[in-house]
């Protein structure tokens, strides 16, 4: 028994400091990625969009984009357009707040590829739960993959159980030989739950006018594809043009 509990002890210290590594590589990951983020402390782009939803037609719309760290953002448009709230121009950081649970996913020959994977905080979602024992149950997890030769997010992808609901995709290029910056970006949706739909429509938002998504459907799903040209960076964007 003696035995027993000189091994416990041990390696309890073991496993202590094991986990503090694990914690302290999540946060190494998200600061090197955020530091990479905010490079830009200040950017316009050309953005095209294009929409395909069941049930609802959009043509390609072009769209200029100014951003200024840490979250000022104006979209000048004409016409209608849609984009989701969050993952396109939110920043690593911000992200990764809204995730508890995380830990540091490597896998063998990954071409400096890992994975972050947590639990989303429930709250974050502003999400309606008919009670505390609903809002218990549902527990939607995020795999974030990043690509640390770049230091940028990839891939990320929203799951309830084995259920994927969401997936963005970023590829990316390198502006004036300094700034790696998104091409192309894609949102894709395969929600077709009445209850998980309400929150899903809630995330996207439409650049001008009320968002078509918000009817009597009880499903969403579909993709939103964006293109980006045209990149101006540090160039100083006066605060005004946000107001």
């Amino acid at each position: 028994m003696r035995y027993t509990r000189l091994i416990i002890l041990l390696f309890t210290p073991i496993f202590i400091f094991a986990n503090d590594l694990y914690l302290n590589d999540v946060n190494r990951v998200v600061d090197k990625t955020q530091k990479q983020f905010e490079k830009a402390s200040d950017y316009q782009v050309t953005m095209k969009i294009e929409l395909k939803v069941p049930g609802f037609r959009m043509p390609k719309k072009k769209y200029k984009v100014f951003f200024k760290q840490p979250n000022k953002l104006k979209i000048k448009s004409r016409g209608f357009g849609m984009l989701p709230k969050t993952g396109i121009f939110t920043s690593p950081k911000d992200n990764f707040d809204n995730l508890k649970n995380m830990r540091l996913i490597s896998t063998n020959n990954n071409n400096g590829q890992v994975y972050i994977k947590g639990e989303v905080i429930v709250d974050s979602l502003k999400l309606k739960m008919p009670n505390e024992y609903a809002k218990l149950g549902f527990r939607p997890t995020v795999t974030v993959k990043i690509d640390t030769n770049n230091w940028v997010i990839n891939n990320i992808i929203t799951e309830l159980d084995t259920l994927k609901l969401v997936e963005i995709t970023n590829t990316y290029k390198k502006v004036d030989n300094n700034y790696v910056m998104p091409s192309a970006s894609t949102v894709q949706y395969f929600i077709k739950d009445a209850k998980l739909s309400g929150w899903l429509k809630k995330d996207i938002t439409s650049i001008v006018g009320q968002n078509p998504l918000e009817q009597k459907s009880d499903m969403v799903e579909g993709k939103i594809s964006i293109v980006y040209e045209d990149y101006i960076i540090n160039r100083g964007i006066k605060d005004k043009v946000f107001d």
